[in-house]
């Protein structure tokens, strides 16, 4: 498409379907995904702009024994609350203090979920099984892993941001869906050794990518969006 023309209604239509279509899937289908597709997505998502073109990003796509290694690796941590204590996040995802709007919008998504799959606000067991159900990818066919060289600053990871989206649009358009996983970070010592990462190479986030399965009522779940007069401001004369 010559990007000086400007798009038909029903590819505005189609970007636009791509983009309110995607949501976080927490079950997918075993079908799997051709290293075709996920190159061709990847190749159409490395579009994303980044300063300098420095194209901070770097993929990892895990399948098959790979992937179950790494699951189950992660999986035994877990059942190990001694060694899961020496496992930390590499960077603060989250802010050290939660405030309104932001504490508000993470509780109701948390109790949307759980309240979906029936779990109550005591049962502890089974919201730990619900999140460590992250690393099998939520059992999708491919695992994605990023990571970026740590010598890179605060604006290639905002260049990265606009990367992961692209991914997850550019599978939404090939009728595909992801889950971005920031749950990874925790384990950036044993996907180092899986994946042989050289030292100056950290985790960013992980990402389920694969076919959603229809029938799984937490895929039912769409999050709310605050309405644009919430959180821009028009500026004229």
């Amino acid at each position: 498409m010559d990007p000086f023309v400007q798009p038909t209604p029903d590819q505005s239509a189609a970007v636009d379907a791509a983009l309110s279509t995607r949501r976080s899937i927490r079950a997918f289908l075993p079908d799997p995904v051709p290293q075709a597709v996920v190159e061709d997505l990847l190749k159409v998502a490395s579009r994303a702009p980044s300063g300098t073109n420095t194209q901070p990003w770097q993929v990892h796509v895990l399948t098959g024994a790979a992937k179950t290694r790494l699951s189950e690796r992660i999986l035994a941590l877990c059942a190990d609350p001694a060694a899961l204590a020496e496992h930390k996040d590499e960077y603060d995802y989250y802010p050290k203090e939660w405030v309104s709007p932001y504490l508000d919008r993470r509780r109701k998504v948390g109790w949307d979920l759980y309240g979906l799959l029936g779990i109550g606000k005591a049962d502890r067991e089974r919201m730990a099984q619900q999140h460590q159900r992250n690393y099998t990818f939520f059992d999708a066919p491919v695992g994605l892993i990023f990571t970026v060289d740590r010598i890179m600053q605060q604006g290639s990871w905002l260049d990265y941001g606009m990367f992961l989206q692209n991914i997850m649009v550019a599978a939404r358009a090939r009728g595909l869906h992801t889950c971005p996983q920031a749950s990874f970070t925790q384990f950036h010592k044993v996907i180092a050794e899986e994946l042989n990462l050289r030292p100056e190479q950290m985790v960013v986030c992980g990402m389920a990518l694969g076919y959603a399965d229809p029938s799984a009522i937490e895929n039912t779940l769409v999050t709310d969006r605050a309405p644009v007069a919430e959180f821009a401001r028009f500026y004229g004369e």
